[in-house]
């Protein structure tokens, strides 16, 4: 299976429309246009029934105390986790595109709804909710379910590039059941899906708010 991406090369910079925040010489960062980027993918085994996609940073500090402050980096020794930025699944198995913008085009204070796609009610695709619900659990503003894609935003202050994977999963079912409370995550899809998974295919970027390292990314 081979996927491959019109937004940005693979293991490249990934531009800043496709990101949650970008940098402003002002305020430090901005939002941005948080676009979801082009994904193409061939060479699929002919059991497949559905498609998943899954966009995870495996950069993101385990812990928030250093975190965009003024006086300090986060330091690259830091042990990091998983954020999951997209989850997508049922999939038709005739789909082999997704545009760019397709499903996210702008930043939603509070998060975009879902499990259902606006538009696209008749589909059987699903968003997951991402990891923004959690970051911005305690923000009066921004508080909220984050159904879908939503883009880069890595601390401003890290000594550390992110970097953000991108996978498209063939599965042998046409579709993942939905949990009860219908917050369906990145976990409970891995759990369903790891007895399905027919082929992968993945592509990465990498994104930074730290200004040093844009400097030396040129983004």
């Amino acid at each position: 299976m081979k996927l491959h991406c019109d937004s940005f090369p693979n293991k490249g910079v990934i531009p800043a429309e496709f990101a949650f925040a970008q940098i402003d010489e002002k305020t430090r960062v901005k939002l941005s246009s948080n676009k979801n980027p082009h994904l193409l993918w061939s060479d699929v085994p002919a059991l497949t029934k559905s498609f998943v996609v899954l966009c995870v940073d495996a950069t993101s500090p385990t812990d928030p105390a250093d975190v965009n402050q003024t006086d300090r980096e986060i330091p690259a020794d830091l042990p990091r986790a998983d954020f999951s930025h997209w989850v997508l699944i049922n999939i038709p198995a005739d789909v082999r595109e997704i545009q760019a913008g397709q499903f996210s085009k702008e930043v939603t204070p509070k998060g975009k709804a879902g499990p259902l796609i606006a538009g696209l009610k008749e589909s059987p695709m699903r968003q997951g909710i991402n990891d923004y619900t959690h970051w911005f659990a305690g923000d009066h503003d921004m508080a909220g379910d984050y159904y879908g894609y939503d883009g880069p935003c890595p601390p401003w202050n890290d000594s550390l590039i992110h970097h953000y994977t991108f996978t498209v999963y063939a599965l042998d079912v046409e579709t993942i059941d939905m949990p009860a409370d219908g917050k369906l995550n990145i976990s409970y899809v891995m759990r369903h899906m790891q007895e399905h998974i027919l082929a992968s295919a993945s592509w990465s970027g990498v994104y930074t708010l730290t200004p040093r390292l844009v400097a030396a990314l040129s983004i």
